[in-house]
């Protein structure tokens, strides 16, 4: 991950195209990952996290002038991310005409027949728990979690208090150890 100073200088060499095309191609390096993986643990299957992974990076390149530098430019895509997400397991939904809870239960079904996942029994056991929570808590779990984010960052990513990522991560965890303690 970039310090703040190089995230600067990104968002500086961006705003201002100067060698943006340059810039842009090491914000992607720096961030693919992490963000690949973000995506991964909300859409569950490898080609769709790609396909929302593209558009992401496509609206962080066309709205960067928009970014105002009030949060990390770490922060600020994560948002897109998560939004460009939520806004694919909807589309999906609706036109496989299921419900919120129906879609996230249909997401992790499709989890043991993705060539890409490589987890256990235990680790898909995990993804139906986390189908199971409400998406508020289910998106601070994951970044919590998997990503490792610290609250403060999982604040500003999602737009709320650091107070209430805390509420929704005990919550989380507690809903997960009983789901796992009945399966």
């Amino acid at each position: 991950m970039a310090t703040r100073q190089e995230e600067d200088i990104l968002v500086a060499q961006l705003q201002k195209g100067e060698r943006k095309e340059e810039a842009f191609s090491k914000l992607v390096a720096l961030y693919k990952e992490r963000l690949y993986w973000h995506v991964r643990n909300m859409v569950k299957n490898h080609e769709d996290a790609n396909d929302v992974l593209q558009n992401t990076f496509i609206k962080i390149f066309r709205y960067i002038h928009n970014f105002k530098g009030d949060s990390k430019l770490y922060s600020w895509m994560y948002r897109i991310a998560t939004n460009e997400s939520i806004t694919f397991i909807n589309k999906k939904a609706k036109r496989l005409q299921l419900s919120s809870q129906e879609m996230q239960d249909y997401l992790v079904n499709n989890l043991e027949s993705d060539v890409y996942f490589e987890g256990d029994k235990i680790q898909l056991a995990l993804h139906k728990a986390l189908a199971k929570l409400p998406e508020k808590q289910r998106q601070v779990f994951n970044m919590k979690y998997f990503q490792d984010l610290k609250y403060k960052e999982i604040a500003e990513i999602l737009e709320v208090s650091e107070g209430a990522c805390k509420s929704n991560y005990h919550h989380a965890t507690k809903k997960i150890e009983e789901y796992l303690k009945e399966a």
